[in-house]
């Protein structure tokens, strides 16, 4: 057991992290002196070779798309920047499109961060940069002028630091039990139009379930449910469209059912009882390889279709574990398996979880995790935002992040301290996300200039589905 501090002396602590690092610091953007080129394809190594012209065509789309693929830019430059010193398990990823609606297992729907293949232990402020980061690429590539840029990041800064205070106040088991409600943000909603987007969320949510996915991606043929290549998006591993080539037939259904068997029974066991008792009730039926987001392209990701007694499906997302960037740049303990260090820090970060996250190994070392493909998950399209949208957005995500961050890390007290109740900080991050913002267009000039002269492959979805068109 850890020796209790007295609030008094945790407020001490965060008062005097500003001497390590003072909060108008946080406006340096770190080392930048990086060709991004070679980290982007340091990053690539190890994934599937014939997907990674697909990341960095879906990259290539927009300096906001760049910027989602490319943590490990921002994780770089931040290790060269100073840091309050207040660590705990970060996302490490928490930008504008890595905050969501989901439903728990009690089938409430709630806002939260929703992406953590980047968590790790970390300094709680890399987090609000890149999400403030995000703020103001998104809010360029909507139109916004620098002032109302910097009105989106005032307000997720100040939201956050008056969130965090209140958390300060809570006892322990209530910041636990703190949840983000969808529909305790529309009734906090500041406008109509923030209301009426929150309520259309809600019922975007209720039609993205197991059923709606199965009519989408899956046949019935006697009996046997089989989900449809659409490649490259979607495909069938060891079938005619596939891009793994022929050393990577071990992650078809009869391999899974085979010498796989083990991998999953392995998952299972990092299950609650209950929950393996309700996996026993399911058959699997199919497997195939799924392409996701923007910066896990390429890494070994599979949707794995289980029907019920009573024909009724329950999909799975298998998705590769690899090394997180932040612990690449902030070196601290963690798990040794990926995949569990993922799992860990999305349940103490979220508010609630997927009741089917788990972990497992697989072959050549690949270490996944598991969760459902889709529960009522929704997000929303951050580009086509108004700016009285984004403002908005930003308030909630700043809100979402203080409550992921005061559970995670128990420091709720610390940082409102280090923050005070001045806005310094807020003023030092409007000056980072815009300088970063800047050095974000460089990196994705510098990128596509490497994608046209052929010294990086760039492909679009459209691109290589037609490569399978007869």
């Amino acid at each position: 057991m850890v020796e209790a501090q007295t609030l008094a002396d945790r407020k001490t602590v965060g008062r005097q992290a500003r001497t390590r690092a003072k909060r108008s610091q946080h406006g340096a953007i770190g080392n930048t002196a990086r060709d991004p080129v070679d980290l982007l394809r340091a990053n690539s190594a190890g994934r599937v070779e014939a997907l990674v012209p697909l990341r960095h065509g879906r990259m290539a789309v927009s300096p906001f798309t760049f910027f989602r693929g490319s943590a490990v830019l921002q994780a770089h430059d931040l290790a060269g920047t100073v840091d309050s010193g207040i660590v705990f398990p970060i996302c490490g990823d928490a930008h504008l499109m890595n905050f969501g609606g989901f439903a728990t297992p009690e089938r409430q729907l709630v806002f939260d961060l929703n992406d953590f293949d980047e968590a790790a232990t970390g300094p709680w402020e890399w987090d609000v940069k890149r999400l403030v980061a995000s703020l103001a690429i998104a809010g360029r590539h909507a139109g916004a002028g620098k002032a109302t840029i910097g009105d989106f990041i005032q307000t997720a800064v100040h939201e956050y630091a008056e969130r965090m205070r209140e958390y300060s106040t809570y006892s322990s088991l209530d910041l636990w039990h703190e949840i983000l409600s969808l529909e305790r943000l529309r009734d906090n909603a500041l406008t109509e139009d923030g209301s009426k987007l929150i309520d259309k969320i809600i019922a975007k949510a209720g039609t993205r379930t197991h059923d709606s996915v199965l009519s989408k991606m899956a046949v019935q043929r006697d009996g046997a449910w089989t989900i449809q290549d659409a490649p490259p998006a979607l495909f069938h591993p060891g079938g005619p469209t596939s891009l793994l080539g022929p050393a990577s037939n071990w992650s078809n259904t009869k391999a899974w059912q085979g010498k796989l068997a083990k991998a999953f029974e392995a998952y299972t066991e990092t299950l609650a009882a209950d929950q393996r008792s309700l996996m026993g009730q399911y058959r699997l039926h199919d497997i195939a390889f799924k392409v996701v987001g923007v910066g896990s392209v390429g890494t070994f990701c599979l949707a794995m279709l289980f029907i019920d007694g009573r024909g009724k499906p329950l999909f799975l997302q298998v998705k590769e574990a690899r090394n997180s960037v932040i612990a690449d740049y902030y070196p601290a303990h963690g798990e040794e398996h990926q995949g569990q260090r993922v799992v860990i820090g999305q349940r103490l970060l979220q508010g609630a979880s997927d009741a089917f996250l788990g972990w497992t190994s697989g072959p050549a070392g690949r270490n996944f995790y598991f969760r459902q493909l889709r529960d009522m998950k929704v997000s929303v399209e951050v580009e086509r935002m108004s700016n009285t949208l984004l403002q908005g957005y930003a308030r909630f995500c700043g809100w979402a992040m203080a409550r992921a961050h005061a559970k995670a890390g128990g420091k709720a007290v610390e940082i409102s301290a280090y923050l005070g109740r001045g806005g310094s900080f807020a003023d030092a991050l409007v000056k980072y996300a815009h300088a970063y913002a800047d050095q974000n267009e460089a990196d994705y000039a510098t990128f596509i200039q490497a994608c046209r002269s052929g010294k990086l492959e760039a492909r679009s979805d459209e691109d290589m589905a037609a490569d399978f068109r007869i």
